[in-house]
């Protein structure tokens, strides 16, 4: 792994240099990088990197993607501010979009429990991606969230909400969060690639997931056609599907330490 390279925008990207510190790896920046000059596995950080990311799916080179972790990171009393402890590394895309076979034992960390399912909400929340996925995707925000809203509308008369990200994370942990919107009467969430929708279900709230790849996808629907006949998946599957998430994200930690580098490499 000494041979992979680090990519760290101005060379100060804190997530990154853990890893490459982990394992005596060489950090380079993002305005040095010469995609020809090796044919090593990337590490990178941002989404905004989409140009080296599809380039890697052209050529069948490999990258390791790093982004906010899927849970850790709620506000609770030993974390008031949500701070991002956990981060999510996918191999070759930027979401982990399968389940596979896990053992138990990472998601047992988090103490957390599903809630069962709600079936007599009233309203469908849509949760709009933000610029940056847009930009990754080539599409267009406000075409997405009017088509979207649109094609809901042709399958049932419940009342649609469009939910905008608010810009700022402390908003989004404490003051304006997706646990509160969720319990408002909320029938079912749509949203593209947000991670809003592994939230949804971990709170009972069926959901729909529009992107190509989203976390949330394999115990979601995809057919809008079905709005008003959503996917409740049995505790097992999602017990199995939150166990493969666990082993796809590691704490600051495990960056540091050289954990996160060896679980990548093994599994």
């Amino acid at each position: 792994m000494k041979d992979w390279i680090f990519l760290s925008k101005d060379g100060k990207d804190e997530y990154v240099e853990k890893l490459a510190r982990s394992c005596g790896g060489k950090i380079i920046s993002t305005d040095d990088f010469v995609y020809e000059n090796s044919d090593s596995p990337i590490v990178l950080r941002g989404i905004l990197k989409h140009k080296i990311m599809k380039r890697c799916w052209d050529d069948g080179r490999d990258f390791y993607y790093i982004d906010t972790g899927y849970f850790g990171n709620e506000a609770n009393s030993s974390n008031p501010h949500g701070w991002k402890h956990w981060h999510r590394i996918v191999k070759n895309n930027i979401q982990h979009g399968e389940i596979i076979q896990r053992p138990a034992d990472r998601w047992s960390i988090f103490n957390k429990t599903f809630t069962p399912w709600k079936t007599d909400g009233r309203k469908i929340l849509v949760a709009k991606p933000d610029d940056k996925p847009c930009k990754f995707y080539g599409i267009d925000l406000e075409q997405w969230t009017n088509n979207t809203v649109d094609t809901i509308k042709r399958y049932t008369d419940r009342p649609v909400l469009v939910r905008d990200r608010a810009a700022k994370r402390i908003d989004r942990t404490v003051s304006d969060t997706l646990k509160n919107a969720l319990a408002d009467d909320v029938f079912a969430l749509v949203t593209f690639n947000s991670v809003a929708a592994t939230e949804a279900i971990m709170q009972g709230i069926p959901a729909f997931t529009l992107a190509p790849a989203n976390a949330a996808s394999p115990v979601a629907c995809q057919d809008l056609s079905k709005i008003e006949t959503p996917y409740y998946p049995e505790y097992d599957k999602l017990i199995k599907w939150a166990s493969h998430l666990a082993y796809g994200q590691f704490h600051n930690g495990e960056l540091e330490n050289g954990n996160a580098l060896r679980m990548l490499r093994e599994i």
